[in-house]
């Protein structure tokens, strides 16, 4: 017959490479078997450590009269929440011996203790406080020249150190303490020089104050014993010294 000498068309017979490589791979047109699958490694979770809490503490800062700690407190209790401050009243001349018992303080200078670490914060300019009567009220500001035959009470608990100024008579009476002085100042026998953060504290009705520009200055220090600096006397340091939460020391 006419076709029993026809070939296959070419790719359709069983020997063809297209056959082949259906029958070996299954579908697969390069002739490869399918890859398989790698099963999904399964997430292992590890228990986090657990936080160990801290034991309770306090922090106990003293303060001489006068200064003003407020703004350091309320950034403490924002940064250590968990750690309480405790401030304690001292005395200018009872500080060194307080410290012993606190972990930092802020003292007026000099404060002369090689066992300590001491730093300088800010200077306190003196004030005149004198009856809301005196004629020295109508200056804005004196010098010790304006006190020319004024009497001058002196202090019990004076932070400014023997204060001798020329010209003024001194008062009669003895030391007083800063309240007393100021007391008596507003009765308009005298007047008293002191720190103005004094004459603040001590503010009355009958007594007013003027800044005493040549007039001895009164330095507020932070200071603590150097065998004690732990890390909660170090935030406090940064705290003063105006760094962030964030800041290295």
């Amino acid at each position: 017959m006419a076709h029993q000498g026809r070939r296959p068309a070419k790719g359709s017979g069983k020997g063809s490479p297209a056959h082949r490589g259906r029958a070996v791979g299954g579908g697969s047109r390069q002739g490869k078997p399918a890859p398989r699958r790698t099963p999904r490694a399964e997430k292992v979770v590890f228990d986090a450590p657990t936080a160990v809490p801290e034991a309770p503490r306090s922090f106990r800062l003293g303060a001489v009269p006068g200064a003003t700690p407020g703004k350091w407190i309320d950034t403490w209790k924002r940064r250590l929440p968990h750690v309480a401050l405790e401030l304690v009243p001292i005395e200018a001349a009872a500080q060194r011996e307080a410290l012993d018992a606190l972990d930092a303080a802020l003292v007026r200078l000099p404060l002369d203790d090689d066992a300590l670490h001491v730093i300088p914060l800010y200077d306190e300019v003196p004030v005149v406080v004198t009856s809301t009567d005196s004629h020295l009220l109508a200056a804005d500001e004196l010098t010790t020249a304006d006190l020319d035959g004024e009497v001058l009470f002196s202090l019990s608990d004076d932070v400014l150190g023997p204060v001798e100024l020329p010209g003024t008579v001194p008062a009669r009476v003895g030391p007083l303490s800063t309240g007393d002085a100021i007391a008596t100042a507003a009765t308009g026998v005298g007047v008293v020089v002191v720190p103005m953060s004094l004459a603040r504290l001590h503010q009355r009705k009958d007594a007013d104050y003027r800044v005493l520009t040549d007039g001895p200055i009164s330095t507020v220090a932070l200071a603590w014993p150097r065998d004690r600096t732990t890390p909660d006397v170090e935030t406090f340091v940064g705290i003063v010294r105006g760094r962030t939460a964030n800041s290295s020391r």
